[in-house]
């Protein structure tokens, strides 16, 4: 796959379970279970489903002790990597920590005093996990909002720095930094200015970024900004909808970028008045068909049997249709043509022995 991106920024090799993040490793996509953690079979259930679309660290909210001490059993029924965020409790921390978390994401300046914050370092340490340092726009310290005269970018960028020296003089430094915030622009230059200033992995998000349709496109804008010089070594498409959603939007933007690849692209034309077909339906049917074919192909799926050969050629196979009939494509020449209701199972067969 031909790909512009710019070369990766360098950053520290940081092991979270049975992965590996930074020093050049592949951005690895992230997502959250929405499920209650103190439900094992739930979230395991949940973790299952989003481990099989691609998704490769999964954090769950840890808000009572009975959900730190889920972990253990979780741990022991999945394959990737368990994130455990805390907020406020400390004590949630050490015990998630001690029931198997590969890492723990928590924002230090919620979690109090600093002998508090120490209880937490002392624990990871011991154990050799990851923290993750989040810091997001919407708690930012109150003296850096003044300073600032606002949430900005350079008061995230101070205050993830200064969360991390804190619990780097308390002798750790095994960290992620993660700096997110719901203005798309913010959040890009907040990268680009800490990537400057730091040698640790950073997650990369949108927080709040909204529904399956506007979080899309303000994650598309700002993960690819970001990603696309080189920052960046997991990240999360952070939706208001199913984190199965996440998992698919973070693969496409990967691939899009020439960071991911693997899977089969399905590319399809806007209808018009020339449509004679479902053509709608038909893409999606299609995109849903190819979504367990590991292969690293271009399908082209075209409403028009005039241009469609035509408008398929950069595709590795296509298929178009017309009215009531349709024609089957490899790199913009007609294989066959067939009725209308045989383009999807001839597509599929095409696929499936596409190697033989």
């Amino acid at each position: 796959m031909k790909t512009n991106t710019a070369k990766r920024k360098n950053t520290k090799t940081i092991q979270i379970g049975n992965r590996m993040i930074g020093g050049g490793n592949p951005v690895l996509i992230q997502s959250m279970t929405n499920t209650r953690t103190e439900d094992v079979e739930a979230t395991v259930s949940q973790i299952r489903q989003l481990t099989a679309a691609g998704c490769e660290i999964i954090r769950c909210s840890v808000p009572t002790m009975e959900a730190a001490k889920a972990l253990e059993e979780i741990k022991k029924q999945v394959e990737i990597p368990v994130v455990a965020d805390i907020h406020f409790d400390y004590r949630l921390a050490v015990a998630a920590i001690e029931h198997g978390a590969d890492k723990i994401r928590i924002n230090p300046g919620n979690i109090g005093a600093k002998e508090r914050v120490q209880a937490v370092v002392d624990a990871a340490k011991e154990h050799g996990i990851p923290i993750r340092v989040g810091v997001n726009s919407g708690s930012l310290e109150k003296e850096l909002v003044e300073k600032y005269h606002g949430v900005t970018a350079e008061g995230l960028v101070e205050s993830a720095l200064g969360q991390v020296k804190l619990i780097e003089d308390m002798g750790y430094d095994k960290l992620v930094i993660s700096i997110k915030s719901s203005d798309v622009l913010m959040c890009v230059r907040a990268h680009e200015l800490i990537c400057e200033q730091t040698d640790y992995p950073l997650h990369v998000g949108i927080t709040e970024a909204g529904t399956v349709i506007s979080g899309n496109i303000k994650s598309s804008i700002g993960l690819g900004l970001i990603l696309y010089q080189g920052i960046g070594d997991t990240v999360r498409v952070s939706l208001t909808g199913d984190p199965l959603e996440e998992v698919k939007s973070a693969k496409l933007i990967l691939r899009t970028l020439g960071l991911r690849r693997g899977g089969i692209e399905v590319v399809s034309c806007p209808t018009c008045g020339r449509t004679k077909i479902d053509l709608i339906g038909l893409a999606n049917q299609v995109e849903q068909m190819v979504a367990d074919i590991p292969l690293d192909l271009k399908v082209a799926v075209m409403g028009c049997v005039v241009n469609g050969p035509g408008e398929a050629k950069e595709a590795d196979i296509g298929i178009a249709g017309g009215c009531g009939e349709g024609l089957l494509i490899r790199h913009g020449e007609v294989v066959k043509k067939l009725p209308e209701t045989e383009l999807l199972p001839a597509l599929r067969e095409e696929l499936l022995h596409w190697n033989e």
